[in-house]
This record gives structure tokens, C-alpha cells and sequence, in this order.
């Protein structure tokens, strides 16, 4: 490898780990100008009730039964593994094999559910979220929510971050950064066993 390109490769490095911290400053500060008058309720402690939040659906429409959905109006039954991502986010990429696999697995004992938060991180648009789905043949529910205030409530610090609610909608756990099949079945898991 010449001198150049692995001065370019780590200038690339370098660029993406400056977009991550400008996306998080970004998050901080949308966090701090929170307006307290709305209605949407910040949590993501095990034990506390999940946010609700409205989804329009990119597909899965037959199996959380529309179009825009609630997820006060799919909890009850089997827990919610909640995924927020972004078309433009590597991890998420990186992940989304996993997330299919899992899916596969456990979609009569958990509903996974992606809610594509581009929008707000700088990290794509609805256009880029389909195509990304797509290209990696992604069939799980995914969709988009139009309310910025989800990042707050849940309080997504990274891309991506995964929710796991269980039946009662009650938080179960919450993780932050890219997870593989392992983690998320082992997590599912503990959550079927409470």
C-alpha cells in the first residue's frame, strides 16, 4: 500500500469519526432545546413505560396492521425489539443482516420493528432508508417516524440504538451501537423469561 492511500484511508477514518461527534453534538443540542410543553415523555429506564411515538410504515404494513401505526397500539401479546437506524449509517448496515436472521427467527415471539431516524441525525433521507432495505433485502416492519422528539424521549445518544419493550410495554433494556445476533437473541430471551 502506498504512502498516499493510506493517508487517504485515514483521512476517511478521521471524516467519519467527525461526523459521528457532529451528529451527537447535534443530538445534544436538539436534547436542550427540547420544548417542554409537548407531550412526548422522556424515559428509557428498565421498568418505565416505553414513549409512545407513530410510525408510517416502508413495509411490514400486514404484520403491524397499517400504514401509521402507534406503538401504544402494537404493544400487548409479544415484546417490541424497537431499532432505531439511518440509511447513511454504517453500523446500522453492518447490522441489518443480523436484525433479518433474528427476525426470521423470533417474529412469532417478538416484533422487530426499525424506525429509520435519518431525518434527524443528518444521516439520510426516507429515499436513502428504502433503498438501503432494498438493497440488503431487509423484510422486517421499518418505517419512519415524523416527530423529532423520539430521539430525546428515548434518548438515542449513537446510531444505531435498540429498545427492547417488553409485552406490557415496559423497557426492558436498551442498547446503544451496532449488536449481532447473538446479543439481540440473547437479550430477547431474558426479556421472554421475566
Amino acid at each position: 500500500m502506498t504512502g498516499i492511500s493510506v493517508r487517504r484511508r485515514r483521512i476517511s477514518w478521521e471524516n467519519i469519526r467527525l461526523r459521528w461527534l457532529l451528529i451527537l453534538a447535534a443530538a445534544a443540542i436538539a436534547c436542550s432545546n427540547y420544548d417542554s410543553n409537548s407531550n412526548f415523555v422522556s424515559s428509557t429506564a428498565s421498568g418505565d413505560l416505553a414513549p409512545d411515538l407513530t410510525v408510517s410504515m416502508f413495509q411490514g404494513q400486514d404484520v403491524v396492521g397499517g400504514e401509521k401505526v402507534t406503538l401504544s397500539g402494537l404493544i400487548g401479546g409479544r415484546p417490541i425489539v424497537l431499532n432505531f437506524w439511518a440509511g447513511l449509517c454504517p453500523p446500522c448496515r453492518a447490522e441489518m443482516p443480523d436484525l433479518q436472521a433474528f427476525n426470521d427467527k423470533f417474529e412469532d415471539r417478538a416484533l422487530l420493528l426499525g424506525i429509520d431516524l435519518g431525518q434527524f441525525t443528518g444521516l439520510g433521507n426516507t429515499d436513502e432508508a428504502k433503498e438501503l432495505l432494498a438493497e440488503l433485502e431487509i423484510t422486517y416492519p421499518a418505517g419512519f417516524t415524523e416527530d423529532a422528539n423520539v430521539v430525546r424521549g428515548y434518548q438515542v445518544l449513537g446510531m444505531p440504538t435498540t429498545i427492547f419493550i417488553d409485552a406490557n410495554g415496559e423497557i426492558f433494556n436498551k442498547w446503544t451501537g451496532a449488536l449481532n445476533r447473538a446479543v439481540l437473541e440473547e437479550k430477547t430471551l431474558e426479556m421472554l423469561a421475566q
